[in-house]
């Protein structure tokens, strides 16, 4: 049996609702996602700290970005560009080779910089991720971040298998006032279809649907996932509209495999990477737009309900390598 749950605030909750949100507003997006990246600045920083450019020093740097989780296509596309402006514009400091590395970097990753655009209703999001990603956290975030645009947003409770998950999305949807559509064990492409015959009969924007997590390597699970893609397209032949794959930030290379494998199961559309807060692997990021691009909708550096915001290349790059190249006041 299907269960929809509608949370109904009190006035004491209503009221309290906006601390979440109020308790990150002194800090601003890009300061937080400074301190998010600042293992990994660190860790590539301490390279442009000698002052003469040398062999040696672009070496170090080479190891460095690889330390970093850039992935050696990538570590050698942004490298053979450093050397040859080091040949061609005769840079001598290590501030002139952070900046050439940072207009390297931002050329890489600003075609992965590609908003979500939300067109059409219902606009059906599927979400994929392997277990402890951030998926069903992220699907919060996501359902705050839509009804700040003034759109309605329903959820889909896709995980049956895992009873914690159906509660976190639960809670997720009170916190936001969102409906949540979930069923006690079962299959979850039928959950699929139901939540987006309702968000029809509704008139609701924004569909949302979770899906267990599983490894690339569980072909039964991939089979399945498959298969709840396959009922989202029964539901509405134009959707699923988005297909968006979670990955966490603190896995590096391993990032890379999921991609390709959850790609070829789902066509995936646009990548969602959380957990970058406290990261010393935020180079994955450029391992990604090297050897398999997808859009970068967003990125995640908190717990916070605000914490995820849409991938801006130009600010990625600040963070990381602290070149200063943000206006203030532009974010």
């Amino acid at each position: 049996m299907f269960s929809f749950f509608k949370k109904s605030e009190t006035p004491a909750e209503a009221q309290a609702a906006p601390a979440t949100v109020a308790e990150s507003a002194p800090r601003s997006w890009l300061e937080r996602l400074k301190s998010g990246l600042s293992r990994t600045r660190a860790q590539i920083g301490d390279v442009f700290s000698r002052r003469k450019i040398d062999d040696e020093l672009l070496e170090e740097l080479e190891a460095t970005l690889l330390m970093a989780d850039c992935g050696v296509e990538a570590t050698q596309t942004l490298l053979a560009e450093l050397r040859r402006r080091w040949k061609h514009d005769r840079l001598e400091t290590g501030e002139q080779l952070r900046s050439a590395l940072a207009e390297g970097l931002t050329k890489l990753l600003t075609p992965l910089q590609q908003p979500l655009s939300v067109v059409g209703k219902p606009y059906i999001i599927m979400l994929a991720g392997v277990n402890g990603a951030g998926k069903t956290t992220s699907i919060g975030k996501l359902a705050h971040h839509f009804q700040a645009q003034g759109k309605s947003v329903l959820l889909a409770a896709g995980d049956t298998f895992r009873a914690a998950a159906r509660e976190q999305l639960v809670e997720w949807g009170n916190r936001n006032n969102v409906t949540v559509i979930a069923q006690d064990g079962g299959d979850p492409a039928a959950v699929a279809f139901d939540a987006i015959s309702a968000a029809k009969a509704r008139g609701i924007d924004v569909v949302m649907v979770d899906t267990a997590g599983r490894l690339p390597t569980q072909l039964n699970l991939m089979e399945e996932i498959a298969k709840v893609r396959r009922v989202i397209q029964k539901a509405e032949p134009s959707g699923p509209h988005e297909v968006l794959l979670v990955l966490d930030g603190n896995v590096g290379q391993n990032a890379l495999a999921q991609l390709k494998a959850f790609d070829k199961a789902i066509g995936v559309t646009g990548l969602i990477v959380t957990k970058l807060d406290g990261t010393a692997k935020g180079g994955v990021i450029a391992a990604i737009a090297r050897t398999h691009p997808k859009p970068l909708r967003f990125i995640g550096v908190g717990e916070g309900i605000e914490d995820l915001q849409p991938f801006v290349a130009i600010e990625y790059v600040d963070a990381l390598l602290s070149t200063g190249n943000i206006v203030a006041g532009s974010t």
